[in-house]
C-alpha cells in the first residue's frame, strides 16, 4: 500500500524537529565545534505495517539534551553558585568512573575552543590547567544542566502530529481503496 501523504507528513515532522533542534543549539551557544549540529538527522522508515521516523545524533547529544547528575554538589565550596544544588536532578545520566578521561578531555577541548581565560580574586590570570581543574571539578560535582534542545521541539511537533497524521493516513487508505 502506498502511503504517500503519511510519508510526507512524517517527512515534515522530521524536518521540523531537526531544524528546531539546530536552532536551539545555536541560540543556547552549544554549537562551538558544530559536531552535534551536523550530526543531527532523521530517516523515515516503513517496515511491515509500521511507518515512522528515526532520529540520529552523536552519542553525547543525549547528555547535552537531558543533562547529567552531579556526584555530590555539597562537596563544592560553600561560596559556590551550585553549592548543594544538582543542575540536573531528574536526569537519567550520571558521571561514572571512566578510564578514558572523557570528562577531562571534553572540558579541555571545550576551554580551548571557547578561548576561556580564568582570573583569581585579585584579577590575575590563572593557568589554563588550574582553570580546567576548577571547571572539571564543578561539572563533576554539580552536573550538567539539561538544554532540552531536542526534546522540546520533538514534543511540540509530536503534539501537532496525530491530528494531521490521522487525516493523511485516512486519505491514503481511501485512495488505495478507490483507485
Amino acid at each position: 500500500m502506498q502511503l504517500k501523504e503519511t510519508r510526507e507528513a512524517l517527512n515534515k515532522f522530521g524536518k521540523y524537529v531537526i531544524q528546531q533542534a539546530r536552532t536551539n543549539l545555536t541560540k543556547k551557544k552549544k554549537n562551538v565545534s558544530k559536531g552535534l549540529y551536523n550530526s543531527l538527522e532523521y530517516v523515515p522508515f516503513q517496515k511491515g505495517g509500521t511507518i515512522g521516523v528515526k532520529f540520529y545524533m552523536d552519542d553525547y547529544g543525549k547528555f547535552v539534551d537531558k543533562g547529567v547528575k552531579g556526584a555530590n554538589p555539597s562537596r563544592l565550596s560553600a561560596k559556590s553558585k551550585y553549592f548543594g544544588k544538582q543542575k540536573a536532578p531528574d536526569s537519567p545520566y550520571q558521571f561514572g568512573k571512566s578510564r578514558g578521561g572523557g570528562l577531562r578531555k571534553g572540558i579541555r577541548k571545550w576551554v580551548r575552543q571557547r578561548g576561556i581565560k580564568g582570573r583569581d580574586k585579585r584579577g590575575r590570570f590563572i593557568t589554563r590547567k588550574s582553570l580546567e581543574f576548577l571547571i572539571i571539578r564543578s561539572t563533576y560535582l554539580a552536573g550538567i544542566k539539561p538544554s532540552l534542545f531536542f526534546t522540546k521541539p520533538f514534543e511540540r511537533a509530536f503534539k501537532n502530529l496525530p491530528k494531521d497524521l490521522q487525516k493523511k493516513f485516512v486519505n491514503d487508505i481511501e485512495k488505495s481503496i478507490f483507485e
